[in-house]
């Protein structure tokens, strides 16, 4: 069949790249793609929110199955719009996405669930909220443990880790007066800090049945040792040792099935892929958020491990009958993605730098390099976005993984291009007691 990748990103590049592998696909078309997409299969001028245009290519070139990669077209509706018009689809629809599109919605539907998270308040106005730090912590010098986030999508960055008063006083002004997150600020939420690790669980669901993915580990903040502003993601690592299989029970069990049978109650059934965001807390896991799409950078190393056909991991997921499909199978080495970065980023960033050396990079065994802000420009590979590359590569052991991704990553340059050097350290640290063998709790 012929299948198109809805996208840009360094998601939709691995997509592309495993679909190409299926026995199932003759043909890989990506919209809009980038420089590493069109490697894979042919880039399409169409934009990932232009849903008539998307719709009108499907049904000219007998497309068989669309996989929607991004955020924004799942929560502006192209899942609806596409089978509006009988094409065969993979991902939630438009009231679904809401898990991720609005905070607020995730927020009331975990309450509504009993799903563990922080507490949370929701506000309107900036003049409301301040009002409500200045009264909770009097003190300018206290700690003032909180997060303050943007309602809506905000490419990752909508979300201001707060310590003291003043930041969290900041946050506010920054997220609802100077709107330096547009229309997504216009309703946002202050809700408790939860300390602990983080951990990205993602599983398919069909709505009923769920087939629970690797544990892999995000790295958000821009500098080594989490440091630095938040980003879309500097890196992961997969499987993540701080999840054991026992953990992983307990939040499918205590997370994921209220979740998706909550949805399916309030007759937004869930179909596609749901990202937990997990901090593991003193308390047990709780949900920091939820995506309804594969993570970036997650979803590199979990496809660079994933044997099972995508394309029968995917269509019974559309079909309903996830729980016919038996057990996924996984390469058994570890896997780790190394984003490298336009200079400036998370802030602003030169475009059009001539990127060097990825071939010299491909030429490393189990080293695969993904594409994210890239495009081909006079014959040249240049960036385009903050986030450019995921270096990825696999091994025998974490160490060995990380080793392998990393000497990729030197043989790449181009004029400001940065990354973190610690991906996928946090894996080799003692354990902490509290977080790795208490019982998680309600």
């Amino acid at each position: 069949m012929k299948v198109l990748v809805i996208g840009n990103g360094g998601r939709e590049h691995a997509l592309a790249w495993k679909l190409r592998q299926s026995s199932r696909v003759s043909q890989v078309f990506i919209a809009p793609g980038n420089a590493g997409t069109a490697e894979e299969g042919e880039n399409i001028n169409i934009q990932a929110n232009d849903i008539a245009g998307l719709i009108k290519f499907a049904q000219n070139n007998q497309i068989g199955l669309t996989v929607v990669g991004p955020e924004g077209p799942l929560v502006d509706g192209v899942v609806d719009a596409f089978q509006a018009a009988k094409l065969r689809v993979f991902g939630p629809s438009r009231a679904a996405a809401q898990l991720e599109g609005s905070k607020i919605f995730c927020k009331e539907m975990l309450r509504h669930a009993d799903v563990p998270s922080a507490d949370f308040h929701v506000f309107k106005n900036p003049e409301t909220a301040q009002r409500f730090i200045l009264d909770r912590y009097p003190s300018e010098d206290e700690t003032v443990p909180v997060v303050v986030k943007a309602d809506g999508l905000a490419a990752g960055k909508g979300v201001i880790v707060c310590n003291r008063r003043r930041d969290a006083l900041d946050a506010i002004d920054r997220i609802a007066r100077k709107r330096e997150f547009g229309d997504a600020g216009k309703q946002f939420i202050i809700e408790d800090r939860l300390d602990g690790q983080e951990a990205s669980i993602l599983a398919f669901t069909d709505g009923r049945t769920i087939v629970m993915l690797p544990p892999a580990q995000d790295h958000k903040r821009a500098h080594d040792g989490d440091t630095g502003p938040n980003t879309g993601g500097m890196g992961a690592y997969c499987p993540a040792p701080v999840v054991d299989d026992r953990m992983m029970g307990w939040i499918e069990e205590h997370i994921l099935v209220p979740t998706v049978h909550a949805m399916k109650r309030s007759r937004q059934p869930f179909k596609g892929v749901l990202y937990a965001g997990i901090m593991l807390t003193n308390q047990g896991p709780k949900v920091l958020e939820y995506n309804v799409r594969l993570g970036d950078p997650e979803c590199q190393p979990l496809l660079m491990r994933l044997k099972t056909d995508i394309v029968d991991l995917i269509e019974a997921t559309i079909d309903g009958r996830l729980e016919e499909l038996g057990q996924l199978q996984w390469d058994p080495r570890h896997a780790v993605c190394v984003v490298m970065a336009s200079e400036g980023y998370p802030g602003s960033y030169e475009k059009g730098r001539i990127i060097r050396g990825l071939n010299e990079a491909a030429a490393i065994p189990d080293v695969k390099v993904f594409h994210a802000g890239t495009d081909i420009v006079n014959g040249n590979v240049v960036n385009t976005g903050g986030r450019v590359l995921g270096v990825t590569a696999l091994g025998n052991t974490l160490s060995a993984a990380k080793l392998q991704a990393y000497t990729a990553v030197k043989c790449i340059r181009w004029p400001g291009a940065w990354c973190r050097k610690d991906i996928s350290d946090k894996a080799l640290l003692p354990p902490k007691e509290d977080v790795r063998r208490d019982k998680p709790r309600r």
